[in-house]
């Protein structure tokens, strides 16, 4: 089921959604039912779904067209092309979806910790802007919020150190760090006026996979975003 579906239109027409925990298309789930997920996605949006090998990097590859073999392994994709959907999936993590309405270009990235701390979204940005992009638009899907994603104190410290807005405590009151507000804050520095936030926690909130609830046993969902006459 694809929810919280939002458009922009233009010379294309922009799409975007956010698959929820009724489709599994994380890697651990078996090849028939990530198959059938997929081929729901591209009923749903009349486009080719593409997937990232995501490996909590900040890598950003370019799909130039449709029916590639092979996922790229990056955690962030770029694409002008019509008819294209690029999905980032996430279980907790912060699926980030941009686009320039003038162009048509659009991105999607994965930012979870390490992602964040490494600048996954900015360098999306940069890359579209390589492209002669300008994304104006940005939406931020469902994921940990910043009261319940604990950490240890070192490890905030090193998150903080590089993303400060990321600083948070847990609702019991320990370390914890919130992703959101670190992606929000890297796109305010980068210059995206329109950030557009689905303010679930996937902790909180069972219609959505979330590893810190279900640990092995979560699926995935997805940010998806595409473009069409």
């Amino acid at each position: 089921m694809l929810r919280h579906r939002d458009r922009i239109e233009g010379d294309l027409v922009i799409e975007v959604a956010f698959t929820d925990v009724t489709l599994s298309l994380g890697d651990a789930a078996d090849d028939a039912v990530r198959t059938a997920a997929l081929a729901e996605v591209a009923e749903a949006t009349g486009a080719t779904p593409v997937l990232m090998h995501q490996v909590h990097g900040a890598d950003v590859e370019l799909v130039a067209g449709r029916g590639d073999a092979t996922a790229p392994t990056c955690d962030a994709m770029i694409t002008s092309r019509p008819a294209v959907a690029l999905l980032a999936r996430a279980a907790d993590c912060v699926p980030v979806l941009l686009a320039d309405p003038a162009t048509g270009w659009i991105a999607a990235a994965h930012a979870g910790r390490p992602g964040l701390a490494a600048g996954v979204v900015p360098r999306a940005v940069a890359r579209l802007r390589e492209q002669g992009a300008e994304p104006a638009v940005a939406w931020i899907g469902p994921h940990v919020c910043g009261s319940c994603y604990e950490v240890p104190a070192d490890l905030q410290e090193e998150v903080a150190a590089v993303v400060p807005e990321a600083r948070s405590t847990t609702s019991w009151g320990t370390p914890a760090l919130d992703l959101g507000a670190g992606v929000r804050a890297q796109l305010s520095t980068a210059g995206v006026p329109d950030v557009r936030v689905v303010g679930a926690c996937t902790r909180e909130d069972r219609t959505w996979p979330s590893y810190r609830r279900d640990g092995a046993d979560a699926t995935r969902f997805a940010g998806v975003i595409w473009s069409h006459a």
